[in-house]
């Protein structure tokens, strides 16, 4: 009788589990079945003059000589790629993608899953988040809705769809779970970054697709892969767009034409645990000011080289990237409670964010001076708390070094992180502006004299410059 009643105890058991699989399975298959419509494949072209790529070549090259009389005399060729996108808008037809996808092409065509094909326009580009809005005239369209990517939470089923690798592999779908959130420093660039890690399999071709959640709304776009120079396929690691940053992109895209972000006016670099420990805190969470844009809306609120950003509009900042974006987000010309950690001690100032300026603007006034190409090292002044860092003496003047660029002239002079150089010639420099002044002044001369200081033993060391 317990046999008998374990055999049906077993069989039930395994009806259930069944019944179960057979559950997931169809949620699976409903999700891609209402996605698939929504999907699309970007087909691009751009014309290659290539006259222009022949003059490119110099005239006694022997690969030119060889094979210039058998190649054929047109003037130019139609340079092709792939990739992805998602109808948001079915009335207006409005197509999310990639920047990435449709950036310098001269021919966009949105192809749907029933193979009808619609020339696009671009509707607006944003290059610091890698999105592009497109419009294609076409009617009977179908979009997905936006879930809250806010809300996604690590170990949640994902679904991927678009076009891996070639067009005929259109509306591949593939599913994984949610590898980790608030990943940054992936691409690189100045790209504005928080992207959903996932395992599902994103290749090539993948690029502008959708990321749905086990609801079916559109979570994130996917962007980016992690591989290396030799295999470009999926290695279990790709990343997207949260949904939360698309839809606010994509209104200022279709609104403005560009995005409209704030700006606080520093630089900002991460914390590890040794820098952390020096400056008194407890883990190395949050932003530490390495310089103060001057004029500037932190300037103005009283920001200073290393104070330490812990909060802003009272949430917690995780990291860099977490600050950056957080304050992109936020709304200009509008006040801000700050707390910064300075001299080991809190302090709450108020901010008020400005528009940030165009990349012109940017390009003279938020480029971090501390770094010079010619060199390969990064500098910083004497804060408080780099003083404490790197164990500086009391009195000393100049500024330290913080970053070597391997392969760099400095680095192979020896140059090291640590290193307080205090005079460029028999110059004095206090500051990584009136550092990298004095850098350019001297160039010219193509050889470079440093005075640095190392463990307290002072020397002149001379570097030269590459004609």
């Amino acid at each position: 009788m317990k046999k008998i009643c374990l055999l049906i105890f077993m069989v039930g058991t395994l009806s259930a589990q069944n019944s179960i699989l057979k559950q997931f399975s169809d949620q699976f298959a409903d999700i891609a079945e209402k996605a698939n419509p929504t999907v699309v494949t970007i087909l691009t072209e751009k014309k290659v003059d290539l006259s222009r790529l022949h003059g490119q070549l110099p005239q006694d090259n022997d690969f030119f000589k060889f094979f210039a009389p058998r190649m054929p005399r047109q003037r130019e060729y139609k340079s092709t790629a792939l990739g992805s996108g998602v109808i948001v808008n079915s009335r207006k037809g409005y197509v999310i993608t990639n920047n990435h996808v449709v950036d310098d092409m001269d021919e966009i065509t949105v192809r749907l899953l029933d193979k009808t094909e619609y020339k696009a326009t671009v509707v607006g580009r944003d290059p610091k988040s890698d999105l592009a809005v497109l419009q294609i005239d076409a009617r009977g369209l179908t979009d997905l809705d936006f879930g809250n990517s806010d809300k996604l939470r690590v170990g949640e089923w994902v679904i991927a769809v678009g076009s891996p690798f070639s067009a005929n592999l259109s509306h591949t779908v593939t599913a994984g779970i949610v590898s980790a959130k608030g990943r940054g420093n992936i691409i690189q660039g100045d790209v504005y970054e928080d992207f959903i890690q996932t395992d599902a399999a994103i290749n090539p071709g993948n690029s502008g697709g959708a990321l749905l959640n086990s609801a079916g709304d559109l979570i994130g776009i996917n962007t980016a892969i992690y591989t290396n120079s030799f295999d470009r396929s999926n290695k279990g690691v790709g990343f997207a767009i949260p949904s939360n940053m698309v839809k606010r992109v994509m209104a200022d895209l279709i609104e403005h034409g560009k995005v409209l972000r704030s700006w606080i006016g520093v630089q900002i670099q991460p914390l590890d645990n040794a820098s952390a420990s020096a400056m008194g805190l407890k883990s190395p969470d949050g932003a530490l000011v390495s310089d103060v844009v001057k004029d500037g809306p932190a300037k103005k609120a009283g920001l200073k080289t290393g104070d330490v950003i812990i909060e802003f509009n009272h949430v917690q900042v995780k990291n860099v990237d977490h600050l950056r974006n957080t304050v992109s987000a936020s709304k200009p010309n509008k006040r801000y409670d700050l707390i910064v950690i300075r001299d080991s001690r809190k302090k709450t100032l108020k901010v008020t964010l400005e528009e940030m300026p165009g990349d012109d603007a940017l390009a003279t006034v938020s480029r971090p001076p501390a770094q010079t190409n010619e060199l390969g090292i990064q500098v910083s002044s004497l804060s408080q708390s780099v003083i404490r860092e790197y164990d500086i003496s009391k009195g000393e003047e100049g500024v330290i070094v913080i970053a070597v660029v391997e392969g760099s002239i400095a680095a192979e002079a020896g140059i090291r992180i640590g290193d307080l150089i205090t005079r460029v010639g028999t110059k004095k420099c206090n500051s990584p502006r009136g550092f990298a002044a004095l850098i350019k002044e001297t160039q010219k001369k193509n050889m470079i004299m440093l005075h640095m200081k190392r463990d307290g033993v002072a020397r002149y060391m001379t570097l030269e410059l590459d004609d």
